[in-house]
């Protein structure tokens, strides 16, 4: 979020050094000079906002995710790589800022208003945190005062999940209820609307979860979270002043919401702003780019297949499409496509000259090179850069929350289809966007969700995927659904027709990538070679064909990856048991 210089200025006296829960300030004068005037609250709440992800951390956060082909497995999924020793994400430093602050916001000289107005602030950030928690480990405890030494609940142990969502729950309302601004124009500073909006994300997260994690035993209590999502999702739908932004035509208006320096109001509730007057940037580019920075994330071709048809039918229903190349996959499809990855007549700015752009195979592993969150300049792809906002909440996901929510529930209606999955249809050019589905795709339900029979919920989830792709919701996602093993898909890149044929993927009359077992003695210029053979100097190759000589490009397919059912909580790290044996563990690690 924004860098409050003032903020840190006015504030290092009274907290220089207090991150443990056992150091309470005490100095009484600038204690009064921040408690008893809106001011003061006001640059108080501020600190909060560190709890929200950088920009830089927000473009990555999909790196681990079904649809994401990687540079290297991550360890979460390699068996045996990963436990206690090397977990993280067990730091409540934070907290005991939010906390601090609510207990403190108690002076006269400040009305009631405008004190519930920050502690609603203070208590967004709360819940915030505790939700990013609970995601990750499950029961935590719930602290909700700041300790003194000899507290006796300093080493408690973890309390149950009902006991701090509903805590959780309590806090947003209080929120919602009590943050006097409806919106920020600025789309970087906590609303009213934000906070309505992120319930809806909250508790459509928990409602699902209890309805798929039998394990817990708390189904009976997933249609309470799925209602009070439905409710307030329709809060900023109906009455929040947003719409989906369709400025720039069905070619350009999605990929704008994510290269846009300023955030595109229309549609964006809250935002990590960039300003390079105060040299605040991120790094989407160079991440996104390089083959050395990043993890080279590409989409697999099974989710690729995913995207509809541009006359609003599977892609997969064509017949022949497992042999379609690069080239013919790509045609005529939800507009969304070419504003997710590079492929057609994309193009980038080099030197001032507009140069094609087709995948590099430097970078990509699959040729499904995403561009969501990069810009059009080879400028910015060297460093830390970057100048386009990164969004965190939109109307969007808000639309997609109601709607799931509501076909979980059963109250899913045509005017809802209309509303939300048919709207966003319609930006990506869709035909016959707004016609209810009456017949699951048998592609999805073989490949992703076998046990959904409902043609509404299996569209709805589709469409989260192509919608939200690279926004950080997929992984979370999946552990709601309780499609962990989603996590095991092969690594697929396009169709290689045959070995030794170099290819034009952008079909401008330039070859760019040739894949060969031996490599040509005689090589065309500009063609990047990609070596597919069984082995190569150091070992196994891990880049083939998934038919030797032609078929499917995959990758890491010698890695394997492992999913179990630990893995739909994180372990608590080994070092934070040890201080504190009332913690236990989360079962299997």
């Amino acid at each position: 979020m924004k860098k409050y210089l003032i903020l840190l200025l006015g504030l290092t006296i009274l907290f220089s050094a207090c991150e443990k829960l056992d150091q309470v300030p005490e100095d009484t004068a600038t204690r009064d000079a921040i408690f008893g005037n809106e001011t003061g609250l006001s640059l108080y709440t501020n600190s909060f906002y560190e709890i929200i992800p950088s920009a830089s951390s927000i473009h990555q956060s999909d790196a681990m995710a079904d649809y994401a082909a990687r540079t290297q497995v991550p360890d979460f999924l390699r068996e045996g790589a990963f436990g206690p020793r090397q977990s993280s994400g067990w730091d409540w430093s934070q907290l005991r800022n939010i906390n601090y602050f609510i207990e403190n916001c108690t002076d006269p000289r400040v009305s009631e208003t405008v004190r519930r107005n920050y502690i609603g602030i203070a208590r967004f950030f709360r819940a915030f945190f505790y939700f990013e928690k609970v995601k990750r480990f499950g029961d935590v405890p719930w602290i909700n005062k700041t300790f003194e030494v000899n507290d006796p609940d300093l080493f408690k142990g973890r309390d149950s999940r009902t006991l701090v969502m509903d805590s959780v729950l309590a806090d947003l309302d209080y929120a919602a209820a009590n943050i006097t601004a409806a919106n920020d124009n600025s789309r970087s500073l906590i609303s009213k609307n934000v906070a309505y909006a992120f319930k809806s994300r909250v508790c459509l997260f928990e409602g699902t979860y209890r309805k798929y994690h039998d394990e817990l035993n708390l189904g009976s209590t997933a249609e309470k979270w799925l209602t009070e999502a439905v409710n307030a999702a329709e809060k900023v739908i109906n009455t929040g002043g947003y719409s989906l932004y369709n400025g720039l035509g069905t070619d350009k208006s999605y990929r704008q919401l994510f290269t846009s320096t300023t955030p595109v109001t229309s549609e964006v509730l809250l935002s990590v702003v960039m300003d390079a007057n105060l040299s605040v940037f991120n790094d989407a580019n160079w991440w996104w780019t390089s083959a050395t920075y990043g993890s080279r994330v590409s989409f697999i071709r099974t989710f690729v297949n995913t995207y509809l048809s541009i006359d609003g039918t599977p892609f997969t229903s064509k017949p022949g499409y497992e042999t379609m190349t690069f080239m013919e996959e790509v045609k005529n499809r939800d507009k969304r496509l070419q504003q997710t990855i590079r492929m057609g007549d994309y193009k980038r700015v080099n030197g001032g000259s507009t140069e094609p752009a087709p995948p590099v195979f430097s970078y990509t592993y699959t040729g499904y090179q995403p561009i969501k969150w990069t810009l059009d300049d080879v400028y910015y792809d060297g460093g830390n850069r970057n100048i386009n906002s990164i969004c965190v909440i939109r109307l969007a996901e808000v639309l997609l929350n109601y709607a799931e929510a509501k076909a979980e529930l059963g109250t899913f209606a045509g005017d809802d289809w209309t509303k939300t999955v048919g709207a966003l249809r319609t930006r990506a050019g869709i035909a016959n966007a707004n016609t209810l589905p009456t017949v699951v795709d048998p592609y999805m339900q073989t490949n992703y969700f076998p046990a959904i029979t409902d043609p509404v919920l299996m569209e709805i989830r589709r469409e989260r995927g192509i919608e939200l792709a690279l926004e950080g919701f997929r992984f979370y996602d999946i552990v709601r659904w309780k499609r962990g093993e989603l996590m095991e898909q092969t690594w697929n890149g396009f169709y290689v027709p045959a070995l030794n044929q170099p290819m034009d993927l952008n079909e401008d009359g330039i070859l760019d990538v040739c894949f060969y077992k031996e490599k040509p003695a005689t090589q065309i210029a500009g063609v990047t070679y990609v070596n597919v053979a069984e082995t190569i100097s150091n070992g196994p190759n891990p880049q083939r064909l998934s038919h030797d000589t032609y078929g499917e490009l995959t990758w890491l397919a010698n890695v394997p990856r492992k999913w179990e059912t630990k893995h739909y909580l994180y372990p608590i790290p080994e070092n934070d048991r040890l201080l504190n044996p009332a913690l236990s563990q989360n079962p299997g690690w």
